[in-house]
């Protein structure tokens, strides 16, 4: 299977797997080696946190890598940029296994509907810029400190990132859609609650009026 036509689970095997007899991988060396889908190998990646078991603040490493490559979409870039510190890390086979045999139900069902198609969702610059946007809002959003939600953003960037490996602009539509969705729910609850603080404030300073 070459470097363009490889599926996100055939993807994922070669990096758990890792090369006999060769040198650790690294995140600069497979994004170079999979530059026509790049972006989309990018994000797979950086989301690991948000579905391994980590110390509190998973987020708040993915958020900062999936905004970047959302500012990087905006600007039209044809190849992500990371770090020269990131981009030399050898990436751990093991989280890599765990992510793998986490996700194998998820990504067996999203394969048997994802494919090359609508690919201008993929290429149109207004269409990466939107991307972009949306991956810019997403990243700061799993960034933020907010209880059980590593996992749902998870899950929809994983859906971008699958989209962007197997060039499926229907998914990603599907994805835009979805990232929206949770963007007005979110939005929705964030002022529900700001709105229950105050009346708790309001009361409590009632009590000692």
């Amino acid at each position: 299977m070459t470097p363009a036509e490889i599926s996100t689970r055939a993807l994922l095997d070669a990096l758990a797997e890792g090369r006999a007899g060769a040198s650790p991988m690294t995140l600069g060396g497979v994004l170079d080696e999979f530059r026509a889908r790049a972006f989309g190998i990018y994000l797979l990646i950086v989301i690991l946190p948000a579905f391994i078991p980590l110390p509190a603040g998973a987020g708040a490493v993915s958020g900062p890598l999936v905004s970047l490559a959302g500012l990087q979409l905006l600007w039209l870039m044809e190849h992500p940029w990371v770090p020269g510190f990131l981009s030399r890390r050898p990436l751990p086979p093991e989280r890599l296994v765990r992510f793998r045999d986490r996700s194998s139900r998820v990504l067996r069902w999203l394969e048997k509907f994802s494919r090359p198609r609508s690919e201008w969702a993929i290429d149109h610059p207004l269409a990466r810029i939107f991307t972009g946007l949306m991956l810019v809002v997403l990243g700061f959003l799993l960034a933020l400190p907010i209880p059980a939600t590593n996992y749902i953003f998870g899950l929809l960037l994983l859906a971008y990132a699958i989209a962007m490996i197997e060039r499926d602009g229907r998914l990603l539509m599907v994805a835009w859609l979805l990232g929206l969705a949770e963007v007005v729910v979110l939005a929705f609850f964030s002022k529900q609650l700001a709105e229950a603080a105050a009346n708790a404030w309001t009361w409590v300073q009632g009590l000692f009026a």
